[in-house]
C-alpha cells in the first residue's frame, strides 16, 4: 500500500523525468527556483504551463496529457483548488509518483492517487527534502 510522505528519499533518486505543472518562467518564482536545481542536478524537466512554449529552455506544453512519453514525478506548483484535476490527469498519464509543493494540499485527491497506485507527497518542497 502506497503512503502519503513516505518514499521521500526514493522518489528523488529514481523518478529523474520531472513534469512541473505551474512552472514559471520568472526566476523570483519558487517554481523556476526547484526546476533550476532539478536541471543542475542532471533530472529532466518538463514545463508544463500553458501560457508559454519554452521555459528555462525546455518546450513547455498545454498539460500532463500533451507530453510524449513516461512521466516518473510530477511536481505541482499550482493552488490547491487545481489538484484534483491534475491528479486525475496524472492517473490517465500513468506517473509514478506527485509530489504537491510547499501549502499545496488537497486530502481528497492525494487519497485518490494512492489508491491509484501513485506516491504521494503533499506539501513538502522538493528542493529542501533533496538537501
Amino acid at each position: 500500500m502506497k503512503t502519503l510522505n513516505s518514499n521521500i528519499p526514493e522518489i528523488i533518486k529514481n523518478h529523474k523525468r520531472i513534469a512541473v505543472v505551474g512552472l514559471s518562467p520568472n526566476s523570483m518564482r519558487p517554481s523556476n527556483g526547484v526546476a533550476r536545481m532539478m536541471i543542475r542536478e542532471g533530472y529532466e524537466v518538463i514545463p508544463v504551463n500553458p501560457g508559454h512554449d519554452e521555459i528555462l529552455g525546455q518546450k513547455s506544453y498545454p498539460s500532463l496529457s500533451d507530453i510524449p512519453g513516461e512521466v516518473d514525478l510530477v511536481d505541482v506548483f499550482r493552488q490547491s483548488q487545481y489538484v484534483a484535476d491534475i491528479v486525475d490527469e496524472a492517473i490517465k498519464k500513468g506517473v509514478k509518483s506527485i509530489w504537491l509543493q510547499l501549502g499545496v494540499i488537497d486530502e481528497d485527491a492525494a487519497q485518490k492517487a494512492l489508491e491509484h497506485g501513485i506516491d504521494v507527497v503533499m506539501d513538502r518542497c522538493w528542493a529542501i527534502e533533496y538537501h
